[in-house]
């Protein structure tokens, strides 16, 4: 899944550029109090909020706001309280996708996200329909400038990762999640840092789309459902060519 492990990278990135807007904050933070509300506020003993954390902190949210989420999500503070959610749904080609959000009203944020597949060629499907296809995994993207491949792939699968793959000019190395913080303290202990670390819905399959015009629509609604409020992270198991990519982040 070249294009899809680009994509991942592609989409770190954008992260960092909407913290600007404050979007990328917006989306930590739900995800530290959903994560702070089920597993408490000590991120030793929640992995789950270590890592909402750590993502927070990668697009540069002030301590201040991190501590203020999770204090909401414990209840020390008042704050509107989100529920997590799944949307399945196919998009151009016949590609799989899901969506998880957090919502505060999950029937408005079921049909916002109905109209944006409508809108873009693509329907939503019920549950189970597209989830069955996909596995948790933690996955890591690495700058390939910073070490070679050989030196990389023998450090990070004696740390217990599972497969490493080069995309351009960064590596995807992907684990277990209960790898995923062995892999992470193998880098740190290289002195290796990561553009981006997170538990993520890896397809155990993918759907090539070669057509130019249905990878352009099927970009398109990805980034639409990226770019609703609600929406915390995309999945989907397509493979596009990398020039269409090119083409498409340029743009």
């Amino acid at each position: 899944m070249a294009g899809h492990s680009k994509w991942a990278g592609i989409k770190h990135k954008k992260a960092v550029v909407d913290a600007q807007k404050g979007k990328a904050f917006s989306k930590a933070a739900r995800e530290m109090m959903a994560a702070a509300k089920l597993g408490g506020g000590n991120p030793d003993a929640n992995p789950r909020l270590r890592l909402a954390m750590a993502k927070a902190r990668e697009v540069n949210m002030p301590k201040d706001k991190i501590e203020q989420a999770i204090k909401k999500g414990t209840g020390e503070l008042p704050g509107v309280m989100y529920e997590e959610m799944v949307i399945e749904g196919y998009g151009p080609g016949g590609v799989a996708i899901l969506v998880q959000a957090l919502s505060d009203n999950k029937n408005r944020t079921t049909s916002e996200l109905r109209n944006i597949f409508d809108k873009h060629s693509g329907n939503v499907a019920g549950a189970g329909s597209v989830s069955w296809q996909f596995q948790k995994k933690g996955v890591i993207i690495v700058s390939a400038k910073l070490i070679d491949e050989d030196r990389l792939m023998n450090l990070v699968l004696d740390a217990g990762a599972e497969d490493l793959k080069l995309d351009g000019d960064t590596y995807t190395v992907t684990a277990s999640p209960q790898d995923l913080e062995h892999v992470k303290q193998a880098l740190s202990s290289r002195n290796l840092s990561w553009e981006s670390a997170e538990l993520m819905l890896v397809a155990s399959s993918s759907v090539r789309v070669d057509n130019p015009s249905q990878a352009r629509q099927l970009l398109g609604l990805l980034d639409a459902l990226e770019d609703h409020d609600d929406t915390q992270h995309v999945f989907a198991n397509f493979d596009i060519p990398d020039a269409i990519l090119a083409e498409h982040t340029t743009a």
